[in-house]
């Protein structure tokens, strides 16, 4: 790993006191969870408009919660890696505002982060898809793990509350992270190519007020050119490298 970089990531958070984090399936993969679109991930073998559409949910939630039981092991049995732990500990020290994720496993706030926006949804709770009653996922996790579909009293079907391919992200949490965005000081993107609209754009928001990037991740993203450090690194091991670095 190239110690000038860590060195000059490390500069840039002393510097900062407004970080924002914009993270993907990058910073849970060390955590023992698949990630989705690289070459081994899970839509490698899958459409995904066939299995985690809504309208694939509409027509089968069978087969969806058939699907689901593969990738919920490994959620289930994850638990935060030092990359989870590096964000916690920005925020405990004042300097990181938000963390923006695409991911639904939850592993920020198991790590201790606090102001977490989940732009893709989450796993604690599921909603009705007849009625629209919300309920803890919790107790119907013996239905979901024999892959069957849990349902509700009025007899529809529950869906987890994460955005499905063919649905729109939540407004009131994208309005939060673009907020965020046009108020943050450094914008840290770990763990994501910024591939998936709209989250691949939102830190233009963030580039147009000349804030400082810094992007630590495995592959290119198309933003590399305009960061101030590039990582192509593993995250759980950059960036509490460079977290140490920035205390010391």
């Amino acid at each position: 790993m190239d110690t000038s970089l860590l060195e000059r990531g490390a500069q840039l958070l002393r510097m900062s006191q407004r970080i924002v984090a914009l993270t993907g399936a990058g910073i849970s993969r060390p955590s023992g969870i698949p990630d989705f679109r690289s070459d081994s991930g899970i839509w490698a073998h899958q459409d995904p408009l066939e299995v985690a559409s809504l309208q694939a949910f509409r027509r089968d939630p069978q087969r969806f919660y058939g699907w689901l039981q593969g990738l919920l092991a490994p959620i289930l049995a994850a638990v935060p890696n030092p990359a989870h732990r590096a964000l916690a500990e920005l925020e405990l020290r004042g300097k990181l505002r938000a963390v923006i994720t695409q991911n639904i496993d939850g592993l920020h706030q198991a790590a201790g982060s606090r102001r977490v926006f989940e732009l893709h949804g989450h796993l604690r709770t599921v909603t009705c898809h007849g009625c629209g009653v919300q309920a803890p996922t919790e107790p119907l996790l013996p239905t979901v793990r024999r892959g069957q579909a849990p349902r509700c009293r009025c007899g529809g079907a529950f869906k987890p509350d994460v955005v499905l391919f063919d649905e729109l992200l939540p407004q009131g949490l994208v309005w939060l992270a673009q907020k965020a965005l046009e108020e943050c000081d450094l914008l840290l993107v770990a763990g994501t190519s910024l591939e998936v609209a709209p989250v691949c754009d939102m830190p233009l928001i963030a580039l147009r007020r000349g804030v400082r990037l810094m992007v630590i991740n495995y592959e290119q993203t198309h933003l590399d050119h305009r960061a101030d450090v590039v990582l192509h690194e593993d995250v759980a091991v950059a960036l509490p490298a460079m977290v140490s670095r920035a205390q010391g």
